[in-house]
């Protein structure tokens, strides 16, 4: 089964645009995907894929409810599937107050067992959630979570039920994540926890044409420690695009989603984005990161072929095992 956390300190990397189109590749290549939205802030993958129109709601049944094991429904009630596919827990407000709510649990069932607080398995609830209460494990291929970015219980829950993490970094300027800083991250998460974490592959995202982007990109492409399988170029104008289209980027390539002005007004329309051969090698490294994830983290044998069914265009078919793409004519 493929488990993954996408995460990174820095922000600007990413990291929920990249945690969607991976979720949408592994759609695509068979495996039914869930994927967790922990972040409660605006901008974040439940508004990416257009869910979660209880994420306001107080009263609403939500996964901070399900974790804390004070449910008010069914758990799979929670779940809902965006237009590609991909299953999704939405993020809900509780979860900016996931802390003082595990806090006052803590608080009661350490006195009514009479144990130390210490003795608390503070991180294991997320895991008991999903795996013992749940058995995802029998109803779902693939497994992905967009944490909240602060190292706080939520996260470290998110860690400590999926074990893997997937590191999105910026390729230079302040705030980069620099090798030896994301050792020393995921070395303190294992003592933290008390786990072995794994570190599927390293990701340098928006990379340009600059000597700085070019020198970073080779010290993470040349060292041994970590796997860099892709490096995912700086296509800012591309990830915008899926706001506007609430969705993956394959969404956006396939429908042309595209922001322009129209009297005097800017709007996102489909059927109107040109088809470039770079964005096309985009979703190729898209599909090629979530392919390596799957095949060379975990041993599932997924499809490596990508279908591009592009409106009133052309139909791409990449081969991940061959240089070029197919076209054929619309």
């Amino acid at each position: 089964m493929i488990t993954a956390v996408v995460y990174s300190e820095s922000g600007g990397t990413f990291k929920t645009t990249m945690t969607a189109n991976i979720a949408v590749a592994l759609e695509r290549m068979g495996q039914n995907t869930l994927v967790f939205d922990l972040d409660p802030q605006e901008g974040n993958l439940t508004s990416l894929f257009d869910v979660g129109k209880h994420r306001s709601d107080p009263d609403a049944d939500n996964l901070v409810k399900h974790i804390l094991e004070m449910p008010d429904g069914d758990f799979h009630d929670l779940i809902e599937t965006s237009a590609e596919g991909v299953d999704i827990i939405p993020s809900h407000d509780m979860l900016g107050d996931f802390t003082s709510n595990l806090e006052q649990k803590i608080s009661y069932e350490t006195g009514m067992k009479n144990m130390s607080r210490d003795e608390y398995p503070r991180f294991e609830l997320l895991y008991k959630l999903l795996w013992e209460r749940q058995q995802l494990h029998e109803q779902y291929d693939a497994i992905l979570i967009d944490p909240n970015a602060r190292a706080e219980d939520l996260l470290y829950n998110a860690i400590y039920a999926l074990r893997t993490l997937v590191a999105p970094v910026k390729p230079a300027g302040k705030g980069n994540l620099s090798l030896e800083g994301l050792d020393e991250l995921v070395g303190n998460m294992e003592r933290q926890l008390d786990i072995e974490i794994g570190l599927s592959c390293v990701v340098p995202s928006g990379v340009g044409q600059t000597n700085a982007h070019r020198q970073y990109q080779k010290q993470f492409e040349d060292t041994e420690e970590f796997a860099t399988p892709v490096t995912i170029g700086n296509r800012e104008s591309l990830m915008d695009a899926m706001w506007e289209a609430r969705g993956s980027a394959f969404k956006v390539v396939e429908e042309r989603w595209k922001t322009f002005e129209r009297d005097g007004e800017m709007v996102s329309d489909p059927g109107q984005r040109r088809v470039r051969d770079r964005e096309i090698e985009t979703l190729r490294t898209l599909y090629e990161l979530a392919w390596f994830i799957a095949t060379e983290t975990f041993g599932v044998d997924v499809d490596p072929v990508l279908e591009l069914e592009i409106q009133d265009y052309e139909k791409k078919i990449i081969d991940l095992r061959e240089d070029t793409p197919e076209v054929t004519p619309a």
